[in-house]
């Protein structure tokens, strides 16, 4: 029986271990059990391959539709990238070894400015939720060492509210998502107004993934603003309704509930915080009998397998901080025979 086990009502690894879907399985037994596993074994998968085909010579894929008035093709095609990157990179464990990897960095990484953001998703404004989320993948696709990638973060660390956090440069002004079209000029930010907890929480799963951006003050400032923000309403009127923390998405888009647990449990922040606690519960609460919960999707197409992916995510969330509780609290193999769940209400104990 493994530790963090005890923690959850019912035991979520034979429904993910046993699935269908090898991929879920490999991952669930490196990620859980701590087997060795082959990730490569992966990238010939039919579903891995079919992305992989419909990837255009130039690195990008094809927005399937697109509106001008918003933006242009390249730049559609530079978000369905972004989202073709994030399946490879997180369902399946490609790296920069495989080609289209490559050439899928290298067709983003000409969307980067001088200033070392990613431009044009929102047009000609900045965006640091899709530069770091950009960011994000590259890292993990194995771009961490690249002199390219060292620019986003000094960009980002530029870019950071006064609070610590992030926001969206446009909306420190009097500005909406909508009319970005029609603004030729960059709208600089005013630092000094709050940051956005959707915002941070996107930027700070580029700094969760890097092995030195991680451990930064600035990482760790902003993992305080993240967790105190969980289940409240956003200051900036994107997604701001408290919903929003629970409607959910893998791989990760905007952030959810699980998006930021997984960065805060990532990034070693194991301070006792009721908020993180709270969120804990949550899942305690909703787990169902067959060890997986129903959780509101947000996007895909694929629900039954998507509930998969975040089952898998929440697992992987509970095993870091039940690690890290441990590590701090050697009294913890107590709770091997506490009641089922106990584990959230003793962490402040």
């Amino acid at each position: 029986m493994k530790p963090w086990l005890n923690n959850l009502k019912y035991d979520p690894l034979p429904s993910l271990i046993e699935g269908k879907n090898s991929a879920i399985t490999l991952f669930a037994k490196r990620d859980l059990l701590g087997e060795a596993i082959r990730v490569e074994d992966l990238w010939g998968l039919p579903e891995a391959q079919k992305i992989v085909r419909r990837q255009k010579s130039n690195g990008a894929w094809t927005y399937p539709g697109t509106n001008k008035r918003i933006r242009t093709v390249e730049n559609y095609n530079q978000l369905e990238t972004y989202r073709n990157l994030g399946v490879l990179v997180e369902e399946y464990g490609f790296d920069k070894s495989h080609p289209s990897i490559q050439t899928a960095a290298e067709f983003l990484f000409g969307f980067q400015t001088n200033l070392g953001d990613f431009r044009g998703i929102y047009g000609n404004q900045y965006s640091p939720n899709y530069s770091a989320g950009i960011t994000e993948l590259l890292v993990k696709a194995g771009y961490a060492d690249d002199a390219r990638i060292e620019k986003v973060f000094k960009w980002l660390l530029s870019i950071r509210q006064t609070d610590g956090g992030w926001a969206l440069p446009l909306r420190t002004r009097p500005y909406n998502l909508s009319a970005i079209a029609g603004h030729s000029r960059t709208i600089e930010p005013d630092m000094s107004r709050p940051s956005s907890h959707m915002v941070t929480g996107v930027v700070l799963r580029a700094f969760a993934a890097h092995p030195k951006y991680k451990v930064t003050q600035a990482a760790k400032s902003a993992s305080r603003r993240l967790a105190s923000s969980l289940f409240k309403r956003d200051f900036y009127p994107d997604r701001a309704a408290p919903r929003f923390w629970l409607a959910f998405s893998f791989p990760f888009w905007f952030t959810d509930l699980i998006s930021a647990l997984d960065s805060l449990s990532a990034l070693g922040y194991f301070e006792c915080d009721p908020n993180i606690n709270r969120a804990l519960q949550w899942f305690v609460n909703n787990q169902q009998n067959t060890g997986l919960w129903k959780l509101h999707i947000l996007k895909g197409q694929n629900k039954e397998t998507l509930q998969l992916w975040l089952a898998l995510a929440i697992c992987r969330i509970f095993k870091r901080f039940a690690a890290a509780d441990a590590d701090d609290r050697p009294h913890l193999d107590t709770l091997t025979h506490a009641r089922p769940g106990s584990f959230v209400q003793s962490r402040c104990q």
